[in-house]
C-alpha cells in the first residue's frame, strides 16, 4: 500500500516538471516570434526614415508630371470624338482627382509614392488600351466608309443602267405606239344628190344636195391593234356649228370631242377605204363653205371642205 502510494506520487512530480517546460517553451517561442516581427517593423521604419525627403518630393513632381502630360494625352484622344469619348473622359477625370491627391500630400512616404506610380502606371495602361482601341475603331470605320463607297459606286452603276434600261423602255415603247398608228390620208367630202331611182349624183347645188359624203383611206400597218376601229367626224358649217348628231364625248385625259357623226371600219392590217354620210335630215344645206375634220379619238388626222353654191 505505501508502494502504490509512492508511485502515484512520482508520477505527479513528473507531470508537474513536463507542465512547467511545456509552458516556457511555448512562452519561449511566442517572444522570439514576437522580437522578430518587432524587428521587422524596426527595420521597415529606419528604411523609410533613411530615404531623403527632397528625393521623395522630386519623386511626388516627377509623378505629377507625368500625371500632367497623361492629362493631355486624354484631352487629345478625347477630341477623336469616337464611342469612347465618355469612358475617356471618366479616365482623365481619375487622373485629376490623382493629381489633386498628390499635390495634397505633404512629404509622402516611399509607400504612398509606391502607390502614386502603381496608380500612374494604371492611369497610362488604361490610356494605351483605349488608344488602340481607338486606331481599331478608325480602322473599321475607314474600311466601312470604303465598303459604302464601293457600294454606293455599285448602286449608281445600277441605277444608272436602271435608268438607261427605262429610258429604252421609253423609247422602244414609244416607237411601238408610233408605229403601230393608223394613217389616214386621201380626205374627201362631197355633196350628194338622190334621184328618184335611188342613185346619186355628185352636185355643188345647195338646194339640191341630200348628204354630206366623206370618205377617207386607212393605210396598212402590221403592227398596229385589228379589229374593229372607231372614227369620229365633224362637221362645221359657215358659223362653225357642229352638225349631225352634236354629241360630246370625252376621252378620259381631260380632252373632249364634239363630233357629228361616227364611223367604223374592220381593220385587219391592210390599207382600207372608209365612207360615212352626213344626210341633210329634211333640212336644205345653206350655201356657203363647209369645213370637215377626221379624228382618231382625240387625235385629228386630217380634214377637208366643200363649198356649196
Amino acid at each position: 500500500m505505501i508502494k502504490k502510494n509512492y508511485t502515484s506520487e512520482w508520477i505527479r512530480v513528473l507531470f508537474a516538471i513536463f507542465f512547467i517546460f511545456g509552458i516556457g517553451a511555448t512562452f519561449y517561442i511566442f517572444s522570439k516570434e514576437l522580437k522578430d516581427e518587432a524587428d521587422k517593423v524596426k527595420a521597415s521604419n529606419n528604411a523609410i526614415k533613411l530615404v531623403n525627403p527632397a528625393k521623395r518630393s522630386n519623386a511626388q513632381k516627377s509623378i505629377l508630371d507625368s500625371l500632367n502630360i497623361l492629362k493631355l494625352e486624354y484631352e487629345v484622344a478625347i477630341l477623336e470624338k469616337t464611342a469612347l469619348s465618355e469612358q475617356l473622359a471618366f479616365e482623365k477625370k481619375n487622373v485629376e482627382n490623382l493629381m489633386e491627391i498628390i499635390k495634397a500630400s505633404n512629404n509622402p512616404s516611399v509607400i504612398q509614392i509606391k502607390i502614386y506610380r502603381k496608380q500612374l502606371s494604371d492611369l497610362q495602361t488604361a490610356l494605351a488600351s483605349k488608344v488602340a482601341e481607338i486606331k481599331t475603331l478608325k480602322s473599321q470605320n475607314k474600311n466601312l466608309l470604303t465598303e459604302i463607297e464601293t457600294q454606293n459606286v455599285v448602286m449608281y452603276k445600277q441605277k444608272a443602267e436602271n435608268d438607261t434600261l427605262i429610258s429604252n423602255q421609253k423609247k422602244l415603247e414609244s416607237t411601238i405606239k408610233d408605229a403601230s398608228k393608223l394613217f389616214l390620208n386621201n380626205f374627201k367630202v362631197v355633196a350628194m344628190k338622190e334621184k328618184k331611182s335611188g342613185k346619186e349624183q355628185e352636185t355643188d347645188k345647195a338646194k339640191s344636195a341630200d348628204k354630206l359624203k366623206i370618205s377617207f383611206s386607212v393605210n396598212g400597218n402590221a403592227i398596229a391593234k385589228t379589229g374593229k376601229r372607231v372614227f369620229y367626224i365633224q362637221v362645221l358649217d359657215q358659223k362653225n356649228t357642229v352638225l349631225g348628231e352634236n354629241k360630246l364625248i370625252e376621252f378620259g385625259n381631260d380632252k373632249a370631242l364634239v363630233y357629228s357623226f361616227i364611223v367604223a371600219a374592220d381593220f385587219q392590217g391592210k390599207p382600207l377605204n372608209v365612207y360615212g354620210v352626213l344626210n341633210s335630215d329634211e333640212k336644205e344645206f345653206k350655201k356657203g363653205t363647209y369645213f370637215v375634220n377626221f379624228f382618231d379619238k382625240q387625235e385629228i388626222m386630217g380634214s377637208a371642205s366643200i363649198s356649196l353654191e
